[in-house]
């Protein structure tokens, strides 16, 4: 009994904590007063206190103001590049799928070459050719889990394939095109689109990880990977400037993780049922 317990309470602990990040991502004034860009010499460094609940950064910024604005772009940059990621997997997977042999051996070869490398070195190499800024460390993060999303669509699409209804269409002469599009596509993606929404942490991580290299957003914009980096060298005087950015990306990460894992199981029994 303990267990299910358990599993009840960090549900409400992440779909709670999910809440709050979509409100700090979509009205962050709500939540805040302050200013995230002004600075303040005077208090610089100010450990938490009433006035300043998670303390101040080296030019007197406000923290708490600072990691509840950076949660718009550090969000968009995780989410932008998951949904180019699930786009370019799937078409890339119908391709190889139903595209013929050669084209099915062409791709996948390619995809197992790249699932070879590590999925932040891999964005970092394409994030070197294609330039820092937000929008390339999206393409560069797509870039990164393309191929596995890719994987997951083929061999989702090749059992889509030979079910009944899709043979039985292709019996009654219905267009290939409106075929693909009306049987095959979704019922290849559906699974994926659950996967995704774990796939998120990751593409969050990764995109946190980039902007802590001085490549996404740039200052003065609050991103909580760019605000760690900068927090980093005050950590020994001043803990809180890394911990609280850090710990945004953590229980993001975590919090989507477990509603990704449970909706993951449910559409696992309902698929065995």
């Amino acid at each position: 009994m303990a267990r299910p317990a358990a599993g009840r309470t960090t549900q409400v602990l992440a779909y709670t904590l999910l809440a709050l990040i979509v409100l700090a991502a979509l009205a962050p004034g709500l939540l805040t007063r302050t200013s995230p860009v002004d600075t303040d010499p005077v208090h610089a460094l100010t450990a938490p206190g009433a006035e300043h609940w998670f303390g101040t950064d080296q030019l007197g910024r406000d923290l708490y103001a600072r990691v509840l604005y950076g949660t718009r772009p550090s969000v968009l940059l995780g989410l932008g590049a998951t949904v180019l990621a699930v786009a370019g997997g799937a078409a890339l997977g119908l391709a190889a799928a139903l595209g013929g042999r050669v084209a099915d051996q062409v791709l996948m070869r390619a995809a197992d070459v790249l699932l070879a490398l590590p999925p932040i070195l891999l964005a970092l190499l394409a994030v070197t050719v294609l330039g820092t800024g937000s929008v390339n460390v999206m393409i560069a993060i797509a870039i990164a889990f393309v191929p596995g999303y890719a994987r997951i669509v083929r061999a989702e699409t090749l059992v889509v394939r030979r079910s009944g209804y899709v043979e039985a269409a292709t019996v009654l002469g219905l267009p290939r095109p409106l075929l693909i599009l009306r049987h095959v596509l979704p019922n290849a993606v559906d699974p994926m689109l659950v996967l995704a929404t774990v796939g998120f942490g990751a593409s969050l991580i990764a995109a946190s990880g980039l902007s802590f290299l001085g490549l996404g957003p740039q200052p003065p914009s609050p991103e909580w990977g760019a605000m760690l980096s900068q927090g980093r060298s005050f950590l020994q005087t001043a803990w809180w400037t890394g911990v609280f950015p850090g710990a945004a990306i953590t229980l993001t990460a975590l919090a989507v993780n477990a509603v990704g894992r449970r909706a993951q199981r449910r559409f696992t029994r309902r698929a065995a049922g």
